[in-house]
């Protein structure tokens, strides 16, 4: 083998043992984040976006950020995530959560793109709900939101079936319990103030 050839190989094998920490290292922030999130219920978003929240006092259905940073936000009405569709803010129920037998039941469901952060970010912030706090009308549970996509036939909307709820309108900040911050860069958890 010529030594570029080997050069090249080292190098290739090096960045492949670099991907691999990497993936592992997730996979474990991963881990890490969602023994947190278990049993709650959450809402996760940009760091940047958390700070306008806590201006706000409340997380906006339809907070003033462009649409291309928005989840799902290029379709069309009649595409759109189902919980936008129907002007309320997502929420995970992480209660009696257990990836495996939920990737069973629905392998087309994406709640790792957003656990530990949505990977475009690579940080998250996580705002835990007080449960005792969300009631009908206005908290749409995910076992509810199922019945009603399934009703309503609203096939063209996406959501993540049985862990997807919905608070219709701005969810205030009266509601929030904590919240955390996750970040790639130091494989970190950081308590925030609420």
């Amino acid at each position: 083998m010529s030594d570029d050839r080997r050069t090249l190989v080292e190098w290739a094998k090096r960045r492949e043992a670099g991907f691999a920490e990497s993936v592992a290292k997730e996979a474990t922030l991963r881990e890490r984040t969602l023994a947190k999130l278990l049993g709650g219920l959450w809402h996760t978003t940009h760091p940047d976006r958390f700070d306008a929240i806590l201006k706000s006092d409340a997380i906006l259905p339809e907070p003033n950020i462009p649409n291309n940073e928005r989840w799902g936000a290029l379709a069309d009405r009649e595409h759109l995530p189902y919980v936008r569709f129907l002007g309320g803010v997502s929420l995970f129920e992480f209660e009696g959560f257990d990836p495996e037998p939920y990737h069973q039941r629905c392998p087309s469901s994406c709640w790792a793109y957003f656990v530990p952060f949505h990977s475009v970010w690579e940080r998250a912030v996580w705002i835990e709900i007080d449960r005792s706090k969300m009631t009908p009308p206005t908290y749409v549970s995910g076992s509810e939101l199922l019945n009603r996509w399934k009703a309503e036939g609203a096939y063209g909307h996406n959501f993540m079936p049985e862990i997807e709820a919905a608070y219709l309108g701005p969810l205030p900040r009266a509601a929030f319990k904590r919240a955390f911050l996750v970040c790639k860069e130091n494989a970190g958890i950081t308590e925030l103030t609420v």
